[in-house]
């Protein structure tokens, strides 16, 4: 049985540029229009012969020949969410308040790209996802990978998102986890049957880096200490720890059956 499957992914590679603050934000203004938030963060040079506004593409110009209608702070933003699996306050205070103050023009640019934009203000942390056309259509073109998490990580994944859960239902600080708990806690859905036990250490470690480069493990100096990040509430809810747990649990006895099976059908 697969485990459930994780549709974000990194679409480029080599990023360009780091972050910038943006203090000159117009707080009198309050518009949820892509077009009339470009008008306002870009600038206009007056009205042209059919009373619309002609916008200065001239002012956000980056490099020869830019077309582009985004500033340099939304641009940047964009790129993030291309690359990365999530923008979060906590790693990224900054480019998150590029986010909310022109949340509407960046979501309709990843539109564009047939993605959606899932922000989750309680919780601070924004992600995309790949369209899904209604009425059941022809899918759209993709850039992203659907890529399923393994069966080591789906169990850390549980398990981190329980461990948070009930640390943070006591305490509202950080949740720090150990590596080898983490492996401890593969290694007791490993099948009696798998005798590598090397090969499964490997594999739970592999695992524990994975999820590291998701940015779900924030690690220490000595790589053995991970900080749990609140994303993983906003990335795994309820009803999708619920499924997940569903899969554990039909992976744990379909083992513990084999291997109850194989033990009994033996001829003496």
């Amino acid at each position: 049985m697969t485990a459930l499957g994780n549709d974000d992914a990194t679409v480029a590679q080599d990023h360009h540029g780091g972050d910038n603050h943006r203090d000159d934000v117009d707080a009198s203004v309050n518009s949820d229009d892509p077009l009339d938030e470009q008008v306002i963060d870009i600038g206009m040079d007056g009205v042209d012969g059919y009373g619309d506004y002609v916008i200065d593409r001239s002012s956000v110009a980056l490099f020869s020949g830019d077309e582009g209608g985004l500033t340099r702070e939304q641009r940047d933003c964009l790129v993030y969410l291309l690359k990365n699996h999530y923008l979060s306050h906590d790693q990224k205070p900054a480019m998150w308040q590029t986010l909310m103050e022109h949340r509407s023009v960046l979501c309709a640019r990843l539109n564009d790209l047939y993605l959606t934009l899932h922000v989750d203000l309680e919780g601070q942390v924004a992600y995309k996802r790949q369209a899904v056309p209604d009425y059941g259509g022809v899918n759209f073109p993709t850039l992203l990978h659907d890529r399923a998490y393994n069966r080591e990580q789906t169990i850390l994944l549980v398990y981190l998102r329980e461990r948070l859960h009930q640390q943070r239902a006591t305490d509202g600080g950080q949740v720090l986890v150990d590596r080898e708990d983490m492996i401890d806690r593969v290694a007791e859905f490993r099948a009696n049957d798998d005798t590598d036990v090397y090969g499964a250490q490997r594999r739970a470690e592999n695992s524990i880096d994975a999820l590291k480069s998701m940015g779900v493990l924030h690690g220490s100096a000595d790589g053995e200490r991970f900080t749990i990040s609140p994303v993983l509430d906003s990335l795994m809810p309820l009803p999708r720890l619920q499924a997940l747990l569903e899969w554990l649990r039909a992976e744990t006895g379909e083992a513990e059956s084999a291997t109850t099976n194989d033990q009994g059908s033996g001829t003496a």
